[in-house]
Parts: C-alpha cells; sequence; structure tokens
C-alpha cells in the first residue's frame, strides 16, 4: 500500500532555497509540493484562491516583500483545515513565540533542523492517512 502524500505550499523568495526543500521533502518525506510562492502577496492570494489545495504550508519569515508573520496572521484564520509551519534562518525563542501565538503548528531552524521539518512532515502524513482510514479517532 502506497502512503497517501501531503500536499504542500511553500513560501521562500530564495530560489536555491526553494529547490531544496522541495527536493527534500519530495524525496524525504511522503509530500509533494502543489506549489510556491516567493513574496506575502503571493502567497496569501494563493491560499484564498479557490481550487487550491495544502495539507501543510512550509512559510519562511523574512520574504522578497511583505514577511512570513503577516502570512500566518491572515492565513490561519483563512485555512484552519492547512498546518502552517515556519522554516527560517530566525528561529529564536522570541520568534518561536510569536509563530505559536500566530497559530503555526512548529517552527524550524534552517540551518540546523531541516531534518525536524522532514520528520515533522512524515509524522503528519502517518496521522493524516491514519485518521482517513477509520484508525486513530480518539486523538
Amino acid at each position: 500500500m502506497t502512503a497517501r502524500k501531503l500536499s504542500a505550499f511553500l513560501v521562500e523568495d530564495s530560489p536555491l532555497l526553494r529547490s531544496q526543500v522541495t527536493e527534500l521533502l519530495e524525496e524525504l518525506a511522503p509530500v509533494i509540493v502543489v506549489d510556491v510562492a516567493e513574496d506575502e502577496t503571493e502567497a496569501l492570494d494563493w491560499l484564498v484562491r479557490d481550487g487550491n489545495h495544502c495539507d501543510v504550508a512550509v512559510v519562511d519569515i523574512f520574504l522578497k516583500r511583505g514577511n512570513g508573520l503577516m502570512v500566518l496572521q491572515k492565513a490561519v484564520k483563512l485555512r484552519p483545515d492547512v498546518h502552517f509551519v515556519v522554516l527560517s534562518n530566525a528561529a529564536t525563542a522570541e520568534v518561536r513565540r510569536w509563530c505559536d501565538q500566530l497559530g503555526a503548528r512548529a517552527v524550524f531552524d534552517k540551518s540546523t533542523e531541516i531534518d525536524d521539518l522532514v520528520r515533522y512532515c512524515s509524522e503528519f502524513a502517518g496521522k493524516s492517512l491514519a485518521v482517513r482510514s477509520g484508525q486513530g479517532r480518539g486523538r
């Protein structure tokens, strides 16, 4: 049986990092990156557009225009069905608190916690599949 793949939306302004994160997630976790955005406006436009779906949105804080904190602040309310996680070089304790207050499910440091992001997505995919197949309803 093939595991269900999570659909992911990536908000990252660096083309190199977008490519690397996409490759890592798609190779090491049951994830398919369905689309990307490089700034706040693109991210919010994609998230509210009819027909667009993702299970998880991976959001950087510092973007080409705007910032990921504003994406979180607005999008978490608009899309409560999406698991928002932050992937940033600015993952300080204070930033982690802000992200938590804005509704992020997790925060990962780009330079030291990529493996944790992959593990998070893998575990989330497993839980999501169990719930959809009727297992794990007690949680």
